[in-house]
């Protein structure tokens, strides 16, 4: 559980540094991962890609888009298989949200899955 926190930690930090290998480090390789966002922006998925290459794809083309994006934790919440974490998305020159977001962790202490939920 505690390294399931880590996990997540490591992710924001990835996240946040914008950092696209570390973040993709943390996966994988036939991880899915869900979003909203995703959905609007490439309607064709459904709001869902899968394997590094697609996952690589989608977040190079967000830093890339939005360079001031920075995700503040609020909160964190972990068991054996998951991460729950909650937190704030900022943009500058728009309007904060608020986002929960669900990692699954699989046996070998990668992300498996990840689904985003907007607020």
């Amino acid at each position: 559980m505690t390294s399931n926190i880590a996990i997540a930690q490591k992710w924001f930090e990835a996240f946040n540094e914008h950092h696209l290998e570390n973040l993709l480090s943390l996966y994988d390789n036939n991880a899915e991962h869900y979003s909203p966002k995703l959905k609007i922006r490439h309607p064709e998925t459904h709001g869902l890609v899968k394997g590094k290459p697609a996952l690589r794809q989608w977040w190079k083309d967000a830093f890339d888009r939005l360079p001031t994006l920075h995700y503040q934790v609020q909160t964190l919440t972990a068991n054996n298989q998951r991460v729950f974490m909650e937190y704030i998305r900022q943009v500058q020159g728009e309007e904060d949200m608020l986002v929960a977001e669900v990692l699954e962790i699989g046996t070998n202490g990668l992300i498996k899955a990840s689904r985003v939920y907007h607020g």
